[in-house]
């Protein structure tokens, strides 16, 4: 296999923007260590095998300043093939598309999340976790933006949404069977508290009345697209029960790479 085809691996521990409470920095190597436990298999539901061999892993990154990521990012993306990222708080994503629009200048997002992460600013920082939407829509770093599995929508949010067109699906009113097919190179973000805390207890913001696992498992594997990159973020380890939420993040991350190499 060309190194153009494989995934690229990448860990960014960080989670000095978070606003209630430190642990996803610690996430990434949980994940890791989830994915290659003797309890499962690697194989995704396709059947597909995910070895090490798909990947070019680059390890996780320890980040002191902030804009460190975009550039790490940067040069892991040379390598050329497509990547996933295990975070870190939200914040980080803001980083990992302005790297990835640079390879993709017309770049659409999926963002699966129970928040819309669209504050222009949260407790006076604009770089906060609560804010990386705002910023990659007024950058306009994304051509499409979906976000679903949204429960904590206020007037505020509301309006950014409508002011950078950005397509929400609540979960009041969730109909997944509308999300399927996107005509550009596919982004995905998951936000591990876009579950329902009975599948996923180890994140730092409860928000109950969420996705259930297959649902979000169901809706990666039918996506229509050509998914290039991936992030999974919010998964706090200091919150989780017998390490819950890092099985069903490292679950979901054998589907994104399964899509990955697919699509």
């Amino acid at each position: 296999m060309s190194e153009k085809n494989k995934i690229i691996l990448q860990g960014i521990k960080f989670d000095e923007k978070s606003s209630f409470l430190r642990g996803p920095a610690k996430a990434p190597a949980i994940i890791r260590k989830a994915l290659y436990s003797d309890s499962s298999n690697m194989a995704a539901e396709d059947g597909t095998i995910i070895t090490n061999t798909l990947f070019i892993d680059k390890g996780d990154f320890e980040i002191g300043d902030y804009f460190e990521i975009e550039t790490i990012t940067k040069t892991n993306l040379d390598l050329g093939g497509k990547m996933l990222t295990l975070g870190g708080d939200h914040s980080i994503t803001f980083p990992l598309i302005k790297a990835h629009q640079e390879v993709y200048p017309k770049l659409d997002i999926l963002h699966i999340d129970a928040h819309s992460d669209l504050y222009d600013s949260f407790n006076g920082d604009k770089y906060s976790h609560a804010c990386p939407f705002a910023r990659i829509m007024e950058q306009n770093l994304a051509a499409r933006l979906v976000q679903v599995g949204i429960r904590t929508l206020n007037t505020h949010q509301s309006e950014q949404a409508e002011k950078y067109g950005v397509e929400i699906h609540q979960m009041r009113n969730l109909d997944l069977t509308k999300i399927k097919s996107f005509k550009n190179p596919l982004y995905i973000s998951l936000d591990m508290d876009a579950f329902d805390p009975a599948f996923a207890p180890g994140v730092s913001h409860i928000e109950p009345g969420g996705l259930s696992s297959r649902q979000v498992l169901g809706l990666i594997q039918n996506l229509d697209a050509e998914v290039v990159g991936a992030d999974i973020v919010e998964y706090n380890p200091t919150r989780d029960f017998q390490e819950i939420t890092a099985y069903l993040a490292a679950k979901s991350m054998k589907e994104m790479v399964s899509k990955m190499m697919h699509s």
